[in-house]
């Protein structure tokens, strides 16, 4: 928001300019004195911005590509029109026949004759009379080919400004309260035809009708005083009524974008919103605003009955809540055969904001329980387990190959308490597993902000900062060691290594010093994991370690650096097993340990053992996956734990360890803004009509 305007006046009443990139709405002057009648919230201009950024970068290729269609359809007219003059003016004329004085007809084509036998061939009457009848014909078809010919003239010219004029491209912003976001996309978006702003209320329809005249959009923007739920059922129903001669539905009164921006939960109006847009790859904005349901814990019934999915208890719930908003969108599309490709997920502030393309595709729909998964969640420890809702994996083909086969998963992953503190396990989701961003559709974003104006678009530092996070995000996983097509690689590809650690809560379970973020990051790399952070929170990592290497790395770093007073910490705490306490007094074992320890000049703990005994059982590769004993053979695995048990005898926490750990970064970026003044939040709701 650039600032206010001067008092504006409009029959007789007096309004203010708020003026958000290219758009100013107004405002009435009293506004502040009344109570709020037009949402209009400053601290979303964030969402505003990036909502523009987004769909310019997706509208620019989906243009290009009309184009290149219609250009392809406009060369095989012409080359359709070409062949048919050229077979007019060759030797495909129409036949001259000619009558001979015995009656006989004879058929003169391309310079050959040949005879042909009329009704009466022996009444030479009747043969004059058939000639008399070609004649007429000829002398009737000549002007009738001249109308043709004027009549073909019209329509190429008509095709021709057809051709020259742009691409349709639609937008619907179907909760568009002021009208805002439509007067962005019109004003900002210059390969935008039409956008339809709608509203429920009469106030925010006067509002956005007068802002509409203000910005001089008119020809642009159409208003639709309806229920947003009912304005897209309708033209799917026109779409539904109105087929072709094959049984298709028609697409005409699909939109290419679909902005859902409402107050509090989008969940209501999925199921439209997915049949309304282009399903070959119509692109879908949604915001969530209910934080309380998908990121809490309190409301697990409500979250349950909006999204399909339960939400979990840790600091990680923003990026599970993003999780489940997209199995909301997955689970409302499967039903018509739709997919959904998530492009850009975002938690911001106080909601969530995704961006997914939709599409028709059988083979994809298939997928997509392998692409849900339950979560098994630690509230002692914040470790958490995973499974898939249809077990995917690749089978031998009869001749040669491999194809994924769909399956019943097997049981649950883990026991009904943590394998690593004791505590009861919780379960949240279902929910989406797959990939949250598309590299490539982020890029595209990305390259676009050096050549805006910074005075139009105020957010780009926090836009650019926040979509490299995004980009940085994502750790491929090993993937299948079988030879299966790439598009289905594609299609079953899943998120390994799905949410984030706080080393902050780490240190918190075990009552002990937080590490520095460069030593815990280097501990894992040194290890021969990979990290990562995640754009949801600062001090987020994100790593494909396993939990056992990640607790092995904070008992090293309280016996390193931090140590721990045992004498608080009773049983009932995880730290009491994570720290080894449990095994090092039981049956007197500890004092014998101890011993043998001071006998051999080991300083080995308790947890020293138990994370050896762990490494045994848990049978895992030097790169955090997890492998079944039937597919390895007994040599790899000893390798394997040979290698991961050197690299732990050497980790020390010092300064090589925290310079291993630290972070490159070319330049400063914004990647995690606070909140600017008082009161960040989602505000009140407007009070319109």
């Amino acid at each position: 928001m650039s600032g206010e305007e001067p008092v504006i006046t409009y029959d007789g009443k007096n309004y203010k300019g708020i003026t958000e990139g290219k758009a100013t709405i107004l405002v009435p002057a009293e506004v502040e004195k009344k109570g709020q009648q037009v949402f209009y919230n400053p601290i979303q201009q964030f969402n505003r911005d990036l909502s523009v950024l987004a769909i310019r970068a997706y509208g620019q290729e989906v243009v290009e590509r009309k184009a290149a269609q219609a250009a392809q359809v406009a060369a095989r007219r012409k080359d359709k029109k070409r062949r048919r003059v050229a077979a007019d003016e060759g030797g495909n004329r129409p036949a001259k026949v000619q009558i001979k004085d015995d009656g006989k007809a004879t058929e003169s084509t391309n310079g050959e004759a040949r005879e042909v036998e009329t009704e009466n061939g022996a009444n030479g009457a009747s043969a004059e009379a058939s000639a008399d009848a070609v004649t007429s014909t000829t002398a009737a078809e000549a002007p009738a080919t001249t109308v043709e010919a004027k009549d073909e003239t019209v329509e190429g010219d008509a095709k021709t400004a057809a051709e020259k004029a742009p691409p349709r491209f639609t937008v619907l912003d179907a909760l568009s309260a002021s009208g805002l976001r439509a007067l962005r996309y019109s004003h900002e978006l210059p390969f935008v035809t039409s956008v339809t702003a709608n509203d429920l209320t009469k106030s925010a329809i006067e509002s956005i009708k007068l802002n509409t005249k203000h910005n001089g959009l008119e020809d642009k923007i159409q208003t639709s005083h309806d229920d947003a739920i009912a304005h897209m059922y309708r033209r799917i129903a026109d779409d539904l009524t109105n087929r072709d001669r094959f049984g298709n539905p028609s697409k005409e009164n699909k939109y290419d974008a679909i902005d859902l921006d409402p107050y509090g939960t989008a969940a209501p109006f999925l199921d439209a919103a997915v049949q309304a847009v282009r399903d070959d790859g119509g692109l879908l904005a949604v915001t969530c605003t209910d934080g309380s349901h998908w990121a809490g814990h309190c409301y697990a019934e409500k979250c349950f009955s909006l999204y399909g999915g339960v939400p979990v208890k840790g600091l990680h719930s923003h990026e599970v809540g993003i999780r489940l908003i997209l199995h909301a969108l997955t689970s409302a599309a499967a039903k018509y055969g739709l997919t959904i490709e998530p492009q850009l997920s975002l938690s911001i502030d106080f909601y969530c904001r995704v961006f997914v393309k939709v599409r028709k595709s059988k083979d994809a729909v298939n997928y997509q329980g392998g692409k849900t998964m339950i979560m098994y969640n630690c509230p002692g420890c914040s470790a958490w387990e995973t499974q898939p809702m249809v077990r995917t994996r690749p089978a031998p083909k009869k001749k040669e190959g491999y194809f994924y086969k769909h399956g019943l998963s097997q049981g649950p992953p883990t026991d009904s308490h943590c394998k690593h503190c004791g505590s009861s396990m919780h379960i949240a989701g279902p929910m989406y597993s797959g990939p949250l961003h598309n590299p490539d559709f982020i890029q595209g974003i990305l390259d676009l902000l050096p050549t805006v104006d910074k005075s139009v678009y105020q957010t780009t530092s926090r836009i650019e900062g926040m979509l490299q996070t995004a980009m940085e995000e994502y750790l491929p996983g090993p993937g299948p060691k079988e030879e299966v097509d790439a598009k289905d690689r594609e299609l079953a590809r899943v998120d390994d290594y799905p949410f984030f650690v706080m080393p902050s809560r780490l240190a918190g379970t075990l009552s002990t010093q937080q590490p520095p973020d460069d030593m815990f990051r280097g501990a894992l790399k040194h290890l021969g994991y990979r990290v990562t952070r995640s754009h949801c929170r600062p001090g987020s990592v994100k790593t494909d370690a396993p939990w056992e290497a990640i607790w092995f790395v904070m008992r090293e770093w309280v016996r390193q650096k931090a140590p721990v007073r045992t004498d608080r910490i009773n049983p009932q705490m995880p730290a009491y097993r994570l720290l080894g306490l449990d095994k090092a007094e039981s049956n007197g074992e500890g004092k014998e340990r101890k011993a043998e320890e001071e006998e051999k000049g080991e300083e080995e703990t308790g947890a020293d053992v138990e994370m050896k005994e762990g490494l045994e059982q848990d049978k895992q590769t030097d790169k955090g996956e997890v492998v079944r004993t039937d597919e390895i053979s007994e040599g790899e695995e000893k390798k394997a734990a040979a290698s991961q048990e050197e690299l732990r005898k050497t980790l020390v926490f010092d300064d090589k360890l925290a310079k291993l750990g630290k972070r490159r970064e070319q330049r400063k970026l914004v990647r995690y803004q606070m909140n600017p003044r008082e009161n960040w939040g989602p505000m009140t709701r407007a009070k319109g009509a």
